[in-house]
């Protein structure tokens, strides 16, 4: 949001940029945030990496990556004239194991509960406007993942934690990188102050959360992660949330159990795991999860109406009716490999995904994840 003209903040609460931005953190305690920081608009310190990444093709179907790099890249030029970045995350879960069950598709924890995006940003609005009313004049810019900024970046930089090999933030005490991120890109100047305690500018006592660990590259089910960069084109997550197209064939099988998202790589991640620490950090109530999956042949069965009726919040239906389906394919394809799986569930969904993959009328994505998931056994 902004008003006609972006100027000189006007006398409000705190006359220097450190009583402002301790006033700013304490109203974002008062919004329930686990973690908020303040850096400077600085452009990206990784321009290089990004360009190279992106060149590469390893954004995979997210086309959008490609767009508006410059913005991406500086929130001078997202919101011209901006001086500080508002970085905050909520935690929405805590690391504690899933109860498998065989022929259940899981979905990831983040999208278990209420759409992190609109939760975050009624927040994050809610603040911007008493900004506003403090400093008249001065523009701001909610970005909750929709928005062309590197929010991990900017968000290790103001210190709500570091990135790890994985890419994901891992935050403080005991957090893991169970969070969802959100920031307020303003032409306000604030003082940076790190969430961690740290310099303001400067690096953590230890920069490098994984040493010589490579627990999330080798859990990883599909070979997309080399440190510190994933390769979304390989990424279970990418593709069961982003890629509207046919599955590569090569990803029956590997997709394991994840019908939507994928936290193959926090699970393994030692950060993120549940102790008596991780424990003692709140998750925020409203990603309290609604449930955790769904049963995969219930899913291939799926009509549009089957679909609306499931009543998938904004997050889960970012995947259409025709992706949940050919997700489940490729999820089943791992249970038929899967000799420790029952009977019954194999055969139950070896016979429907016959009946997908032998049906002119479907849609060519599903029934080519059924055709791919058959052929493995």
């Amino acid at each position: 949001m902004a008003t006609p003209d972006a100027g000189t903040a006007a006398a409000g609460p705190g006359s220097d940029p450190v009583a402002r931005s301790r006033w700013v953190l304490a109203r974002c305690a008062q919004h329930g945030f686990a973690l908020a920081g303040i850096a400077d608009a600085g452009p990206s310190s990784r321009a290089e990496e990004y360009r190279a990444w992106i060149d590469a093709g390893r954004h995979g179907a997210m086309a959008y990556l490609a767009e508006q790099v410059d913005r991406r890249l500086d929130p001078r030029v997202l919101v011209p004239g901006a001086r500080s970045v508002l970085c905050v995350a909520d935690r929405y879960a805590d690391g504690r194991p899933d109860r498998r069950v065989p022929g259940v598709g899981r979905i990831g924890r983040y999208a278990r509960g209420e759409d992190y995006h609109v939760v975050i940003r009624a927040r994050l609005e809610a603040l911007a406007e008493e900004l506003l009313e403090a400093y008249p004049g001065e523009r701001f810019r909610v970005c909750v993942d929709t928005a062309p900024l590197l929010e991990r970046e900017h968000a290790e930089r103001a210190g709500l934690g570091r990135i790890g090999k994985h890419s994901l933030l891992i935050g403080p005490r005991g957090m893991g990188s169970w969070l969802v991120l959100g920031a307020l890109v303003s032409t306000v100047e604030l003082a940076p102050v790190r969430a961690d305690g740290g310099m303001p500018g400067g690096a953590t006592v230890d920069a490098d959360p994984c040493g010589a660990c490579t627990r999330c590259i080798d859990a990883c089910p599909t070979d997309a992660i080399v440190p510190w960069s994933v390769d979304a084109s390989r990424c279970v997550s990418a593709l069961t949330i982003e890629d509207r197209g046919t599955a590569a064939e090569w990803f029956a099988g590997r997709t394991e159990d994840w019908l939507f998202g994928c936290d193959a790589c926090q699970e393994a991640c030692p950060h993120s795991q549940p102790t008596v620490r991780s424990r003692r950090v709140a998750t925020h109530e409203a990603y309290r999860a609604h449930r955790t999956g769904f049963p995969l042949l219930e899913v291939l069965g799926w009509t549009e109406d089957d679909w609306e009726a499931a009543q998938l919040n904004g997050v889960l239906r970012r995947a259409g009716h025709a992706m949940w389906r050919r997700n489940a394919a490729l999820a089943a394809g791992s249970v038929l490999v899967d000799r420790a799986s029952p009977a019954e569930v194999r055969d139950a969904l070896g016979a429907q995904l016959s009946v997908v993959a032998l049906n002119p009328s479907e849609t060519p994505e599903v029934r080519a994840a059924a055709r791919a998931s058959l052929r493995l056994v």
